[in-house]
């Protein structure tokens, strides 16, 4: 064994605080493969050492959410008998390093989440941030993202059916690839990681053990330097065939009584698949190494215990069910080996050779990790630091139309087309609206309910005010999953920030949770799974670039009946346009701003969560009583290009029925809705100020709005 010098300490992530609490942890010095758990456990990314004092603030409960965060991912009932199973996960770090893996890895990693508890993953969805597309790896970073999006779920058959993706300047060292997926299961089959039964055999199934990914979890809680490349082998592969086979294998053991426990082997592998599930039962844990099985030779205790290979799972079986659970995992073509069992030590004790090379009590392991109230600056220091400028002037449109033209064309509201054209987005038969929409519908088998699915954070808006930016995020999807008429029931998140060392970042996480709380109080819209990911800066840009703060949301909602979806394509020539909410009067941190104005300035919109719940209501129920026949929430870019999105998706003008301010026409005023409706409806509060007809919007006519929104990624791409 080689000797833990202070060195092989600190290459492993640990300070030297930290290796004072393993050495009382164990009485003793550690071991390399004792000191390698411990790193993987105590990592960021597994142990959420420096956000867990902040997360526990959220609120996770409502009388619908079966299981909150702490599983494999969370649980909603959605009525009859059935739950919705979901969550969100970042894979930063690797798709940096590289694209294609990265990203398909991501994927694979987020259906095994969702398939673990007993769900049949019926939806993928993604939150993608990229740099400056004249950057020069940038073409090569989306183009590979996309594609190991793509392929994995698309080889695996599970729908890709939306997402958003932004570009700017902060992501130019560290893109970000946050992947989220969506099941369905019984209520009654719900499946749980808490390992219990003296005894019981533990089994290894899946994928055989490689050595990729070793301290995956290690180097994602690490910023980027000039060396990253060198990372590459820390990012693993995938294979989707495998994944198949391996949820269809745990979906038909999950139709027996064989299953007493069972966690996938995400982040830190065998070693957190098997602490998490020891530490959850209150139970002990002992390994036969030499059983796990190994697609490499030679392969030591160590590097076993740290691999993050794909597609591999880790369960507790009832004792005598053995050979049933292997003809099926056999009959699939995967790997199947007893390697241990549960005791009732309370450790994790690992065998290899006849000898003992890991003896470690479980609880300094995992409840009791290292747990940091870093420090932060105050809101007023947070501003100071933060510089957004003030707004010069009192800018104005010299041209109302030629600007929306312009912006349409612009990387931020370009047409993602180039994009979703590469995800089978229909596969399974159920997907009713897929990306383009406010926010994607998949209906559940064999009934007249759907899922309303919407992934959303504006990053501009979190660095300006990261109270206000966290409540927009969380507000954004409620509007999205509002607009199609699902009720928003729940979210997940992805907390992607840079360094939570640095008082000024640690100030952006606190306010934007502290927002996010706010909002899912008061639209009764609980947390019930996520994800946090930190250190997402490049040393390697020049000077340290430290990401937008990118607390990205995923929202799930219900349909009763899908027949009433409602989309944002203009009907009929005739209906009439409404406006619901805000005057149209802020310009801050605009699109219009700073694309038009070139301006980067001004606060965030406020969002008020009072006029938020009221107006998410009134669109639901006028979508339900079939009084609306389009409706579009107002979002980036403001109110006339939402109106041209409208127009984009139908073919069908728009005549306005006066002229609109700047400030009107382009200002993020927040909890705003268009809808249409045919001539003489009534709705309440909603202002009218148009009709659905002719071929233009401001001016412009709709085959030219369609060329500027399409050419960029078109351009880009041929180029």
């Amino acid at each position: 064994m080689s000797e833990i010098t202070p060195d092989v300490v600190e290459a492993h992530g640990l300070n030297p605080e930290e290796y004072e609490r393993v050495l009382n942890a164990l009485g003793r010095e550690p071991n390399l493969v004792e000191l390698g758990i411990f790193s993987v456990m105590w990592s960021e990314h597994c142990s959420y050492k420096s956000s867990r004092f902040h997360l526990k603030k959220l609120p996770t409960k409502a009388p619908w959410v079966i299981c909150g965060p702490g599983e494999n991912a969370g649980v909603i009932d959605i009525g009859d008998g059935q739950a919705a199973i979901f969550k969100m996960e970042s894979h930063n770090h690797p798709s940096y390093i590289e694209p294609f893996q990265g990203a398909a890895t991501g994927v694979g990693g987020i259906l095994r989440d969702v398939f673990t508890m007993g769900a049949r993953p019926v939806a993928n969805m993604n939150a993608l941030r990229f740099g400056r597309p004249d950057h020069p790896k940038m073409k090569h970073l989306v183009q590979g993202v996309v594609e190991g999006i793509g392929s994995y779920g698309n080889c695996v058959g599970v729908p890709t059916v939306g997402g958003e993706t932004n570009f700017h300047k902060a992501y130019d060292g560290n893109i970000l690839v946050n992947a989220m997926t969506v099941g369905v299961a019984e209520t009654d089959k719900i499946f749980y990681c808490a390992a219990t039964g003296l005894g019981n055999p533990i089994v290894y199934v899946g994928s055989k053990t490689g050595r990729d990914g070793i301290h995956g979890a290690t180097m994602a809680s690490a910023d980027f330097d000039e060396h990253s490349d060198e990372k590459r082998p820390t990012v693993q592969v995938g294979d989707p065939f495998t994944e198949k086979l391996l949820i269809e294998a745990c979906l038909e053991l999950m139709a027996t009584d064989a299953i007493v426990a069972i966690q996938d082997m995400g982040a830190a592998g065998l070693t957190s698949s098997s602490v998490e599930m020891a530490s959850k039962g209150g139970a002990g844990i002992r390994l036969n190494m030499n059983k796990v099985p190994c697609r490499e030779e030679a392969m030591t205790p160590y590097e076993m215990m740290l691999s993050e290979s794909q597609e591999r799972m880790l369960m507790v079986l009832q004792p005598g069910k053995e050979a049933m659970a292997e003809a099926i995992f056999k009959k699939w073509e995967l790997d199947f080996a007893v390697i241990g069992e549960v005791t009732d030590t309370g450790h994790m004790v690992l065998e290899f050779n006849g000898e003992v090379v890991c003896d470690i009590p479980l609880g300094p392991l995992a409840d009791d990790a290292p747990e940091y109230e870093r420090p932060y600056v105050s809101p007023e220091e947070y501003k100071a630091w933060a510089k957004v400028p003030a707004i010069e002037g009192a800018p104005e449109s010299a041209d109302v139309g030629a600007d929306l033209l312009k912006l349409m064309g612009t990387v931020d509201l370009a047409s993602r087309k180039w994009i979703w054209e590469q995800y089978d987005s229909q596969v399974g038969g159920d997907t009713m609206q897929k990306s383009g929409g406010d926010a994607a519908v998949v209906r559940i088998h064999d009934t007249r309910k759907a899922l309303a699915i919407s992934t959303d954070c504006s990053p501009r808006y979190c660095y300006a005010d990261p109270y206000e930016g966290g409540k927009q995020a969380v507000a954004e999807t409620y509007r999205n999953i509002s607009a199609v008429g699902g009720l928003p029931l729940a979210i997940t998140n992805c907390l992607n920030f840079a360094n939570p060392q640095r008082p000024e970042i640690m100030a952006q996480i606190v306010g934007c949770l502290n927002g996010m709380g706010d909002a899912c109080r008061a639209l009764d819209y609980p947390i019930v799974s996520g994800n946090v990911s930190l250190y997402n800066e490049s040393k390697a840009t020049g000077g340290g670039s430290a990401i937008l703060p990118t607390p990205a949301i995923g929202g799930v909602g219900l349909l009763g009946d899908h027949d009433k979806m409602a989309t944002i394509a203009f009907k009929n020539a005739g209906d009439e346009v409404f406006v619901l909410g805000g005057s149209g009067s802020h310009l801050g941190q605009s699109i219009w701003l700073r694309e038009i104005a070139g301006q980067e300035a001004g606060d965030a919109p406020k969002v008020d969560l009072k006029a938020e719940a009221a107006n998410g209501a009134a669109v639901r129920s006028w979508i339900a009583e079939g009084k609306v026949t389009a409706v579009h929430d107002v979002s980036d870019g403001g109110l006339l290009v939402a109106l041209a999105e409208m127009a984009l998706a139908s073919g069908l003008g728009v005549e306005l029925d006066g002229a609109l301010t700047t400030a009107e026409a382009f200002g993020e005023d927040q909890s705003r809705y268009v809808v249409t409706a045919p001539a003489g409806t009534a709705l309440p509060g909603a202002v009218k100020i148009g009709t659905v007809g002719g071929t233009q919007v401001a001016g412009n006519e709709i085959t030219a709005l369609k060329e500027a929104n399409e050419a960029f990624f078109r351009d880009w791409m041929e180029a």
